[in-house]
């Protein structure tokens, strides 16, 4: 093992430079499959006649099939049809892909988490069905959904290294690079790299454990609150 050359200037910044990359994907493809995640998710939610069955359809498909043969579909099979995409294209639009079913399913568990009576009560007060989504229930799903997106983005940062297999210049790739040159630098590369991931994912794990403690917190306050609303309603 050779620390001293496997961590030379020259090889940590090519790392660093990987591991900018892994982040920059993780990002793009956090944003967008938040974005188009949350869509579905409503969607299946409404349960809008025909619309909410094919939207579950294809959100259970992907979700049941590996992200690494939908990489392999982007990169290899859409230039068959005409659709040629670069590496890191590539790869952000599988991860958007597979990261959008996921987030869907988290989205519409929030969702169904919000008790019934207070869209009956909202419903009853004189606002639409549109207007109870904005500002009734979305408001408290997004809240109890916070925890687990934050999980699946761990995951997702993580899958970034799938990628590795259409050789996008990610952390692993370039660790890959740097143990080519000589082999005794191949442990010494990924203690290195598994220390990068652990930091950066460890940190994203503790931002959700804060954030689910605050939630836990937040339901026992609203669940007092709404104990002392009905005691005072049934002394009156």
């Amino acid at each position: 093992m050779d620390f001293i050359g496997a961590y030379s200037t020259g090889n940590l910044l090519f790392l660093l430079k990987g591991l900018m990359t892994t982040l920059l994907v993780a990002f793009i493809a956090i944003v967008f499959s938040f974005i188009v995640g949350s869509i579905l998710g409503i969607l299946r939610y409404a349960k809008i006649p025909i619309i909410s069955k094919i939207v579950a359809v294809c959100v259970e498909t992907i979700r049941n099939l590996p992200l690494l043969l939908i990489i392999f579909f982007t990169f290899f099979a859409l230039p068959e049809v005409g659709i040629k995409l670069s590496v890191m294209m590539a790869a952000i639009i599988a991860l958007i892909i597979f990261e959008s079913a996921m987030l869907s399913e988290i989205v519409r568990s929030g969702l169904n988490s919000i008790e019934k009576g207070q869209i009956e009560a909202a419903r009853s007060s004189g606002l639409t069905y549109v207007q109870t989504m904005q500002h009734i229930i979305l408001p408290q799903a997004l809240r109890r959904m916070v925890p687990p997106i934050v999980s699946q983005f761990i995951s997702l940062l993580k899958d970034t290294s799938l990628a590795v297999v259409i050789s996008l210049p990610e952390l692993l790739h370039n660790a890959q690079i740097v143990n080519g040159k000589n082999v005794n630098y191949v442990i010494p590369t990924f203690i290195l790299i598994a220390v990068l991931y652990f930091l950066v994912n460890y940190s994203l794990s503790l931002l959700a454990r804060k954030l689910e403690t605050k939630e836990r917190r937040n339901r026992k306050s609203t669940g007092k609150l709404v104990a002392q609303h009905q005691a005072t309603d049934q002394s009156m």
